[in-house]
Protein backbone atom coordinates (compact mmCIF):
# COMPACT_ATOMS: atom_id res chain seq x y z
CA UNK A 1 0.00 0.00 0.00
CA UNK A 2 1.39 3.36 -1.11
CA UNK A 3 0.28 6.28 1.08
CA UNK A 4 1.04 9.95 0.55
CA UNK A 5 0.97 12.39 3.46
CA UNK A 6 1.00 16.16 2.95
CA UNK A 7 2.14 18.32 5.87
CA UNK A 8 1.46 22.05 5.55
CA UNK A 9 3.50 24.26 7.88
CA UNK A 10 4.40 27.88 8.60
CA UNK A 11 7.42 27.40 6.36
CA UNK A 12 6.42 25.24 3.47
CA UNK A 13 4.85 21.94 2.45
CA UNK A 14 6.44 18.60 3.28
CA UNK A 15 5.42 15.45 1.40
CA UNK A 16 5.93 12.09 3.11
CA UNK A 17 5.54 8.67 1.48
CA UNK A 18 5.06 5.20 2.93
CA UNK A 19 5.04 2.08 0.77
CA UNK A 20 5.01 -0.52 3.53
CA UNK A 21 1.63 -0.10 5.18
CA UNK A 22 2.52 3.13 7.01
CA UNK A 23 5.28 1.52 9.08
CA UNK A 24 8.08 3.69 7.68
CA UNK A 25 8.00 7.08 6.02
CA UNK A 26 10.30 9.05 3.75
CA UNK A 27 9.87 12.78 4.30
CA UNK A 28 10.90 15.07 1.45
CA UNK A 29 12.50 18.50 1.49
CA UNK A 30 10.24 21.52 2.05
CA UNK A 31 8.46 22.99 -0.95
CA UNK A 32 7.37 26.66 -0.99
CA UNK A 33 9.80 27.00 1.88
CA UNK A 34 9.04 30.62 2.84
CA UNK A 35 5.27 30.28 2.63
CA UNK A 36 2.40 29.38 4.94
CA UNK A 37 0.53 26.30 3.72
CA UNK A 38 -2.76 26.22 5.64
CA UNK A 39 -4.66 24.11 3.08
CA UNK A 40 -3.73 20.95 1.20
CA UNK A 41 -5.79 18.29 -0.58
CA UNK A 42 -5.20 15.02 -2.40
CA UNK A 43 -7.86 14.58 -5.08
CA UNK A 44 -8.09 10.83 -5.67
CA UNK A 45 -11.01 10.98 -8.11
CA UNK A 46 -8.72 10.79 -11.15
CA UNK A 47 -6.36 8.05 -12.33
CA UNK A 48 -3.35 10.02 -11.11
CA UNK A 49 -4.17 11.87 -7.89
CA UNK A 50 -3.99 15.65 -8.09
CA UNK A 51 -2.36 17.61 -5.28
CA UNK A 52 -3.66 21.08 -4.46
CA UNK A 53 -2.11 23.52 -2.00
CA UNK A 54 -3.04 26.96 -0.76
CA UNK A 55 0.22 28.91 -0.51
CA UNK A 56 0.71 32.26 1.21
CA UNK A 57 4.03 33.80 0.25
CA UNK A 58 5.02 36.89 2.23
CA UNK A 59 6.28 38.59 -0.96
CA UNK A 60 3.99 37.31 -3.74
CA UNK A 61 0.83 36.90 -1.66
CA UNK A 62 -1.69 34.03 -1.63
CA UNK A 63 -2.38 31.58 -4.44
CA UNK A 64 -3.43 28.02 -5.26
CA UNK A 65 -1.01 25.59 -6.88
CA UNK A 66 -1.63 22.19 -8.50
CA UNK A 67 0.54 19.14 -9.12
CA UNK A 68 -0.27 16.07 -11.23
CA UNK A 69 3.06 14.32 -10.58
CA UNK A 70 3.06 13.97 -6.80
CA UNK A 71 4.76 17.28 -6.17
CA UNK A 72 7.66 16.97 -8.61
CA UNK A 73 6.32 20.05 -10.42
CA UNK A 74 3.60 22.58 -9.57
CA UNK A 75 1.61 24.89 -11.80
CA UNK A 76 -0.79 27.80 -11.59
CA UNK A 77 -2.46 29.87 -14.31
CA UNK A 78 -0.93 33.17 -15.43
CA UNK A 79 -3.92 34.92 -13.87
CA UNK A 80 -4.66 34.41 -10.18
CA UNK A 81 -6.58 31.11 -9.94
CA UNK A 82 -8.55 32.33 -6.95
CA UNK A 83 -9.41 36.02 -6.57
CA UNK A 84 -12.30 38.20 -5.46
CA UNK A 85 -14.18 39.97 -8.26
CA UNK A 86 -13.43 43.68 -8.43
CA UNK A 87 -16.98 44.70 -7.47
CA UNK A 88 -16.65 42.99 -4.03
CA UNK A 89 -13.96 45.40 -2.88
CA UNK A 90 -12.22 42.47 -1.17
CA UNK A 91 -8.74 41.04 -1.57
CA UNK A 92 -7.72 37.45 -0.98
CA UNK A 93 -5.68 37.06 2.20
CA UNK A 94 -5.28 33.31 2.15
CA UNK A 95 -6.71 29.87 1.36
CA UNK A 96 -7.83 27.97 4.46
CA UNK A 97 -9.53 24.92 2.98
CA UNK A 98 -9.54 22.83 -0.21
CA UNK A 99 -12.30 20.24 -0.65
CA UNK A 100 -12.80 18.09 -3.74
CA UNK A 101 -16.49 17.44 -4.39
CA UNK A 102 -17.92 13.94 -4.68
CA UNK A 103 -17.40 11.47 -7.53
CA UNK A 104 -20.67 12.71 -9.03
CA UNK A 105 -18.87 15.99 -9.87
CA UNK A 106 -15.36 14.80 -10.78
CA UNK A 107 -14.04 18.21 -11.83
CA UNK A 108 -15.55 20.29 -9.02
CA UNK A 109 -13.32 21.53 -6.21
CA UNK A 110 -14.23 24.00 -3.46
CA UNK A 111 -11.96 26.40 -1.61
CA UNK A 112 -12.51 28.34 1.60
CA UNK A 113 -10.84 31.70 1.90
CA UNK A 114 -9.98 34.63 4.12
CA UNK A 115 -11.87 36.95 4.28
CA UNK A 116 -14.65 34.40 4.77
CA UNK A 117 -15.84 33.24 1.34
CA UNK A 118 -16.49 30.09 -0.64
CA UNK A 119 -15.08 29.55 -4.14
CA UNK A 120 -15.98 26.85 -6.67
CA UNK A 121 -13.89 25.35 -9.46
CA UNK A 122 -15.20 23.28 -12.37
CA UNK A 123 -11.79 22.45 -13.84
CA UNK A 124 -10.23 20.42 -11.07
CA UNK A 125 -8.97 23.36 -9.03
CA UNK A 126 -7.16 25.36 -11.69
CA UNK A 127 -9.55 28.32 -11.70
CA UNK A 128 -12.27 29.36 -9.24
CA UNK A 129 -15.36 31.55 -9.07
CA UNK A 130 -16.83 33.19 -5.99
CA UNK A 131 -20.03 31.58 -4.65
CA UNK A 132 -22.12 34.74 -4.59
CA UNK A 133 -24.98 33.33 -2.57
CA UNK A 134 -22.84 33.09 0.57
CA UNK A 135 -20.84 36.27 -0.06
CA UNK A 136 -24.05 38.27 -0.38
CA UNK A 137 -25.68 36.76 2.71
CA UNK A 138 -27.07 39.55 4.96
CA UNK A 139 -25.08 38.23 7.94
CA UNK A 140 -21.70 38.53 6.23
CA UNK A 141 -20.99 42.21 6.99
CA UNK A 142 -21.38 41.42 10.69
CA UNK A 143 -19.11 38.37 10.84
CA UNK A 144 -16.17 39.25 13.05
CA UNK A 145 -12.63 37.81 12.93
CA UNK A 146 -11.66 35.21 15.50
CA UNK A 147 -8.19 34.90 16.97
CA UNK A 148 -6.87 33.48 13.71
CA UNK A 149 -8.79 35.77 11.36
CA UNK A 150 -12.10 35.75 9.50
CA UNK A 151 -11.91 32.60 7.44
CA UNK A 152 -14.09 29.91 5.91
CA UNK A 153 -12.23 26.84 7.15
CA UNK A 154 -14.62 23.89 6.72
CA UNK A 155 -16.37 22.65 3.56
CA UNK A 156 -18.58 19.55 3.70
CA UNK A 157 -20.20 18.56 0.40
CA UNK A 158 -23.11 16.19 0.92
CA UNK A 159 -22.05 12.70 -0.23
CA UNK A 160 -25.31 11.95 -2.07
CA UNK A 161 -26.85 15.31 -3.04
CA UNK A 162 -24.78 17.82 -5.02
CA UNK A 163 -27.18 20.61 -4.08
CA UNK A 164 -26.47 20.31 -0.36
CA UNK A 165 -23.42 21.47 1.57
CA UNK A 166 -22.35 22.78 4.97
CA UNK A 167 -19.56 25.26 5.64
CA UNK A 168 -18.11 26.73 8.83
CA UNK A 169 -16.70 30.20 9.40
CA UNK A 170 -14.72 31.67 12.26
CA UNK A 171 -16.57 33.47 13.76
CA UNK A 172 -19.71 33.26 11.70
CA UNK A 173 -20.74 29.72 12.57
CA UNK A 174 -22.15 26.90 10.45
CA UNK A 175 -24.19 27.66 7.32
CA UNK A 176 -26.08 25.22 5.08
CA UNK A 177 -27.33 25.29 1.51
CA UNK A 178 -29.84 22.97 -0.14
CA UNK A 179 -29.90 24.67 -3.55
CA UNK A 180 -26.33 24.44 -4.76
CA UNK A 181 -25.13 27.59 -3.00
CA UNK A 182 -27.78 30.01 -4.22
CA UNK A 183 -29.04 30.55 -0.66
CA UNK A 184 -27.71 29.75 2.82
CA UNK A 185 -29.17 29.41 6.32
CA UNK A 186 -27.33 29.48 9.66
CA UNK A 187 -27.23 26.13 11.48
CA UNK A 188 -26.01 26.84 15.01
CA UNK A 189 -28.96 26.25 17.35
CA UNK A 190 -27.61 24.91 20.64
CA UNK A 191 -23.94 25.78 20.03
CA UNK A 192 -22.54 27.93 22.82
CA UNK A 193 -20.98 31.35 22.38
CA UNK A 194 -19.74 32.27 25.86
CA UNK A 195 -18.11 35.44 24.60
CA UNK A 196 -21.50 36.82 23.48
CA UNK A 197 -24.00 38.10 26.08
CA UNK A 198 -27.62 36.95 26.34
CA UNK A 199 -29.25 33.91 24.81
CA UNK A 200 -27.54 31.61 22.36
CA UNK A 201 -27.29 33.48 19.07
CA UNK A 202 -28.56 32.31 15.69
CA UNK A 203 -25.07 32.83 14.27
CA UNK A 204 -21.69 34.24 15.30
CA UNK A 205 -20.33 31.16 17.10
CA UNK A 206 -16.60 30.55 17.06
CA UNK A 207 -16.70 27.17 15.32
CA UNK A 208 -13.27 25.56 15.03
CA UNK A 209 -14.07 22.51 12.87
CA UNK A 210 -16.97 20.33 11.70
CA UNK A 211 -16.93 16.71 10.48
CA UNK A 212 -19.50 14.57 8.69
CA UNK A 213 -20.46 11.10 9.93
CA UNK A 214 -19.30 8.26 7.69
CA UNK A 215 -22.67 6.54 7.38
CA UNK A 216 -25.35 9.14 8.12
CA UNK A 217 -24.77 12.51 6.41
CA UNK A 218 -27.43 14.15 8.56
CA UNK A 219 -25.13 13.57 11.56
CA UNK A 220 -22.36 16.11 12.07
CA UNK A 221 -19.77 16.67 14.80
CA UNK A 222 -18.49 20.09 15.81
CA UNK A 223 -15.52 21.32 17.84
CA UNK A 224 -16.39 24.76 19.12
CA UNK A 225 -14.46 27.42 21.01
CA UNK A 226 -16.22 26.17 24.15
CA UNK A 227 -17.29 22.58 23.68
CA UNK A 228 -17.91 19.60 21.40
CA UNK A 229 -21.34 19.07 19.83
CA UNK A 230 -23.31 16.63 17.68
CA UNK A 231 -26.22 17.23 15.33
CA UNK A 232 -28.43 14.40 14.11
CA UNK A 233 -30.73 16.60 12.00
CA UNK A 234 -28.32 18.02 9.42
CA UNK A 235 -27.26 20.94 11.57
CA UNK A 236 -30.73 22.17 12.49
CA UNK A 237 -29.91 21.70 16.20
CA UNK A 238 -26.87 20.67 18.25
CA UNK A 239 -26.31 18.89 21.58
CA UNK A 240 -23.16 18.75 23.71
CA UNK A 241 -21.12 15.52 23.60
CA UNK A 242 -18.30 16.83 25.79
CA UNK A 243 -19.29 14.91 28.91
CA UNK A 244 -16.63 12.22 28.55
CA UNK A 245 -13.82 14.60 27.64
CA UNK A 246 -11.50 16.41 30.08
CA UNK A 247 -13.38 19.24 31.84
CA UNK A 248 -11.63 21.90 29.77
CA UNK A 249 -13.13 20.94 26.39
CA UNK A 250 -11.53 23.60 24.25
CA UNK A 251 -9.80 22.35 21.11
CA UNK A 252 -9.47 22.81 17.38
CA UNK A 253 -9.81 19.57 15.35
CA UNK A 254 -12.64 17.09 15.02
CA UNK A 255 -12.20 14.14 12.61
CA UNK A 256 -14.72 11.48 11.59
CA UNK A 257 -13.65 8.00 10.57
CA UNK A 258 -14.07 7.64 6.78
CA UNK A 259 -16.19 4.45 7.00
CA UNK A 260 -17.19 3.59 10.57
CA UNK A 261 -20.28 5.49 11.75
CA UNK A 262 -20.01 7.16 15.12
CA UNK A 263 -16.20 6.99 15.30
CA UNK A 264 -14.66 10.43 15.85
CA UNK A 265 -11.39 11.90 17.12
CA UNK A 266 -10.31 15.13 18.79
CA UNK A 267 -7.36 16.63 20.68
CA UNK A 268 -8.63 18.56 23.72
CA UNK A 269 -6.89 21.60 25.18
CA UNK A 270 -7.17 23.28 28.56
CA UNK A 271 -8.20 26.88 27.92
CA UNK A 272 -9.29 27.95 31.42
CA UNK A 273 -9.51 31.73 31.59
CA UNK A 274 -8.27 31.84 27.97
CA UNK A 275 -4.72 31.54 29.30
CA UNK A 276 -3.39 28.06 28.77
CA UNK A 277 -4.47 26.18 25.64
CA UNK A 278 -2.23 23.27 26.52
CA UNK A 279 -3.18 19.58 26.65
CA UNK A 280 -4.88 18.78 29.98
CA UNK A 281 -2.33 17.64 32.58
CA UNK A 282 0.36 18.26 29.92
CA UNK A 283 -0.51 14.87 28.44
CA UNK A 284 -0.34 14.11 24.72
CA UNK A 285 -3.60 12.26 24.05
CA UNK A 286 -5.99 11.81 21.17
CA UNK A 287 -9.52 11.18 22.37
CA UNK A 288 -11.62 8.71 20.38
CA UNK A 289 -15.33 8.00 20.57
CA UNK A 290 -16.94 4.95 19.00
CA UNK A 291 -20.53 5.88 19.82
CA UNK A 292 -20.90 9.32 18.32
CA UNK A 293 -19.52 11.17 21.34
CA UNK A 294 -21.54 9.52 24.11
CA UNK A 295 -18.30 8.16 25.59
CA UNK A 296 -14.64 8.95 24.96
CA UNK A 297 -11.31 7.24 25.63
CA UNK A 298 -7.77 8.59 25.56
CA UNK A 299 -5.49 6.96 22.98
CA UNK A 300 -1.86 7.40 24.05
CA UNK A 301 0.09 4.25 23.11
CA UNK A 302 3.25 5.43 21.35
CA UNK A 303 2.72 9.11 22.12
CA UNK A 304 5.15 11.09 24.33
CA UNK A 305 4.95 10.26 28.02
CA UNK A 306 6.85 13.33 29.21
CA UNK A 307 5.05 16.66 29.79
CA UNK A 308 3.65 17.83 26.46
CA UNK A 309 2.77 21.47 25.81
CA UNK A 310 2.00 21.65 22.09
CA UNK A 311 -1.43 22.20 20.51
CA UNK A 312 -2.99 20.64 17.40
CA UNK A 313 -4.65 23.11 15.03
CA UNK A 314 -8.01 22.70 13.30
CA UNK A 315 -6.74 21.07 10.09
CA UNK A 316 -3.69 19.39 11.61
CA UNK A 317 -5.61 16.14 12.21
CA UNK A 318 -7.07 13.90 9.51
CA UNK A 319 -7.79 10.35 8.36
CA UNK A 320 -6.74 8.55 5.19
CA UNK A 321 -8.90 6.29 3.00
CA UNK A 322 -7.13 3.00 3.75
CA UNK A 323 -8.54 -0.03 5.56
CA UNK A 324 -7.86 0.04 8.44
CA UNK A 325 -7.88 3.82 8.37
CA UNK A 326 -4.79 5.79 9.26
CA UNK A 327 -5.23 8.71 11.66
CA UNK A 328 -2.72 11.56 11.63
CA UNK A 329 -1.99 14.69 13.61
CA UNK A 330 0.69 17.36 13.60
CA UNK A 331 1.62 19.72 16.41
CA UNK A 332 2.75 23.29 16.81
CA UNK A 333 6.18 22.06 17.87
CA UNK A 334 6.68 20.37 14.49
CA UNK A 335 5.92 16.74 15.30
CA UNK A 336 3.69 14.52 13.13
CA UNK A 337 2.22 11.22 14.32
CA UNK A 338 0.41 8.42 12.51
CA UNK A 339 -1.75 5.56 13.75
CA UNK A 340 -2.07 2.78 11.19
CA UNK A 341 -4.75 1.05 13.28
CA UNK A 342 -7.37 3.75 13.76
CA UNK A 343 -5.88 5.26 16.91
CA UNK A 344 -4.89 2.19 18.94
CA UNK A 345 -1.15 2.77 18.51
CA UNK A 346 0.87 5.78 17.35
CA UNK A 347 4.23 6.28 15.69
CA UNK A 348 6.28 9.40 14.99
CA UNK A 349 6.43 10.25 11.27
CA UNK A 350 8.53 13.43 11.47
CA UNK A 351 9.78 15.92 14.04
CA UNK A 352 11.60 19.24 14.19
CA UNK A 353 9.41 20.59 11.40
CA UNK A 354 8.02 24.12 11.43
CA UNK A 355 4.66 24.78 13.11
CA UNK A 356 2.21 22.25 11.53
CA UNK A 357 -0.97 23.83 10.14
CA UNK A 358 -2.58 20.99 8.18
CA UNK A 359 -2.14 17.28 7.41
CA UNK A 360 -3.84 15.24 4.68
CA UNK A 361 -3.19 11.65 3.60
CA UNK A 362 -4.51 9.20 1.02
CA UNK A 363 -3.71 5.89 -0.62
CA UNK A 364 -2.18 6.75 -4.00
CA UNK A 365 -1.08 3.36 -5.31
Amino acid sequence: MDVLLGIGTRKGLFLARSKDGRSNWEVGEPQFAVADVKAFAIDTRRSTPRLLAGVLDSHFGPTMVVSDDFGVTWSEPDDAPLAFPEDTGAALQGVWQIAPATAAEPDVVYAGAEPAALFRSTDGGRTFELVRGLWEHPHRPEWMPGGGGLALHTILPHPADTQRMAVAISTGGVYRTTDGGASWKPANKGVTADFMPGELPEWGQCVHKVALDADTPSTLYLQNHGGVFRSTDDGVSWQSIAGGLPPANFGFPIVAHPRRPGVIYTFPLDAEMERFRFPPDARCAVYRSEDGGDTWSAQTDGLPEEPFWAAVMRDAMSADNADPAGIYFGTRNGEVYCSADEGDHWKLVADKLPDVLCVRAAVVG
